[in-house]
């Protein structure tokens, strides 16, 4: 177990993906990254109007919180309006992808219960030949 540590999203390098099949995603991860220590892999993500991030699975289970903006968030099939308060538990090699339904950024805060991101391999469906996200309305 690692000791306390407090960190400012500000102090960590922003990544970004813009890829046919990851997405059009920026994110930071907070703890879990080169420099930090502890049981979890958090961070935030940010998608810009009309971004998303493809769908895709990885071994452990993750949970998403909205801080900000409107979304569709799919996982294994069913889609979901997503807005700022809204949390979502993401079962272990769930499918799953998110998109920006809104007129501003989305903003969520992600976490995983693994002490390293290096630990999580993502497989994105669309390497397999799958649809990625439904551009469509979402149902719930």
């Amino acid at each position: 177990m690692s000791g306390p540590q407090v960190l400012s999203e500000a102090d960590v390098e922003r990544e970004t993906w813009v890829d046919p099949v990851r997405g059009d995603v920026g994110f930071r991860t907070i703890f879990g990254g080169d420099t930090t220590t502890c049981e979890f892999t958090a961070g935030v993500t940010d998608l810009e109007p009309g971004g998303w991030l493809g769908h895709h699975r990885h071994r452990p289970a993750e949970i998403y919180y909205v801080v900000h903006g409107a979304g569709a968030l799919t996982i294994d099939g069913e889609d979901y309006a997503v807005t700022a308060g809204t949390a979502a538990y993401i079962p272990g090699n769930s499918e799953h992808g998110i998109r920006n339904t809104g007129d501003g950024p989305l903003r969520f805060f992600y976490v995983f219960a693994v002490g390293s991101f290096a630990e999580i391999e993502y497989r994105f469906t669309a390497q397999s030949g799958s649809p990625m996200i439904n551009s469509d309305a979402v149902s719930r």
